[in-house]
């Protein structure tokens, strides 16, 4: 039972926060995502409805599955977990997070290792880059806060 009230509180908040830093990094970062001029063409485009509609329908449940895979793999450290103060707790949801989930993330994107290895040079540009590095980074600050504090 312990695992599944983990579980449920770990989706909710990388949800929570997810949605939050997308919501912020979209107001500074349309030019990511939105119109054809978009940096990242590869991506579904937010200004045309049948493509943003896509991803109105399936935002929520791939983050709750996402939410789900990933506190699996913490089942075998919550004890762990659990015991370490805030400070560390905070660090290392942080690392996971930011590092694990993005910064070295084997999939190429435009603002990680891999992409800055095997993706063109139009796509890993320094402006979208950094405007990736903020979306994440504010995700990861607030998802590690409010795990940190709520989830032990």
């Amino acid at each position: 039972m312990e695992y599944l009230v983990f579980s449920f509180w770990f989706i909710i908040i990388h949800t929570v926060a997810y949605t939050a830093a997308g919501m912020i990094a979209l107001k500074i970062s349309k030019d990511i995502y939105d119109g054809k001029s978009r940096l990242m063409d590869y991506l579904r485009d937010m200004a045309n409805k049948n493509e943003s509609g896509h991803v109105t329908k399936w935002f929520i449940p791939a983050q709750l599955v996402r939410g789900l895979l990933m506190s699996i793999v913490l089942y075998p450290i919550l004890g762990l977990l659990g015991e370490t103060s805030f400070a560390l707790r905070f660090v290392f949801l942080f690392g996971l997070m930011f590092i694990y989930t993005h910064l070295s993330c084997a999939a190429p994107c435009a603002d990680n290792i891999e992409g800055f290895v095997y993706m063109k040079d139009r796509y890993f540009k320094k402006s979208t880059f950094i405007k990736f590095q903020f979306e994440m980074i504010t995700y990861s600050l607030l998802f590690s806060l409010l795990a940190g504090w709520l989830l032990f």
